[in-house]
């Protein structure tokens, strides 16, 4: 079991990521599908239902990525506990955990304000306007830091993939 642990982990990493990301740029493009080109200033003639179907699909889809990015968070602690690779000689590992972990208290907080639209979706009111300013707190949740991360994530799946500062071992002969 345990030379299998680390492979499983690195499936569900895998899994879970791919669920996360895919859902933040479906949720992302259904998002901005509402708002002016450019800008956080709402289209005029989406029809009420519209926008409040729209609000809806991305209150359900934030569930969905919240529950991958907890899965995916638990899932890349236990395969780098459980995985024979050292983080000093694969520096790849070590940037593209700290390129993910760095920005969990960025997720928390965008899964708060994700939670609350939830909750205004299914329990609370169906006024337009809560809607609207909690969507606009979310674009604008600390001042454009959840886009770096995205892009820090984008980064690490490149790094992951070329693999660079890997330390070759040397093989001296006597």
């Amino acid at each position: 079991m345990e030379k299998r642990l680390p492979k499983i982990a690195l499936l569900v990493v895998t899994i879970t990521s791919i669920i996360w990301l895919g859902g933040i740029n479906i949720r992302t493009i259904i998002g901005f599908d509402l708002l002016q080109t450019g800008t956080l200033d709402f289209k005029p003639n989406i029809h009420p239902y519209v926008e409040r179907t729209v609000f809806g699909l991305i209150a359900q889809s934030s569930i969905l990525i919240n529950i991958a990015y907890i899965i995916l968070w638990i899932s890349g602690i236990i395969f780098l506990r459980t995985t024979h690779l050292n983080l000093k000689e694969n520096g790849w590992l070590m940037i593209c955990a700290i390129l993910f972990y760095i920005f969990t208290p960025v997720e928390i907080y965008t899964m708060i304000l994700d939670f609350r639209m939830w909750y205004l979706d299914f329990l609370g009111s169906s006024d337009l306007v809560e809607f609207r300013k909690l969507f606009i707190h979310r674009l604008g949740a600390l001042a454009g830091v959840p886009m770096i991360a995205l892009l820090c994530y984008y980064t690490a799946i490149a790094i992951a993939t070329f693999q660079p500062m890997r330390r070759m071992k040397s093989t001296k002969s006597c």
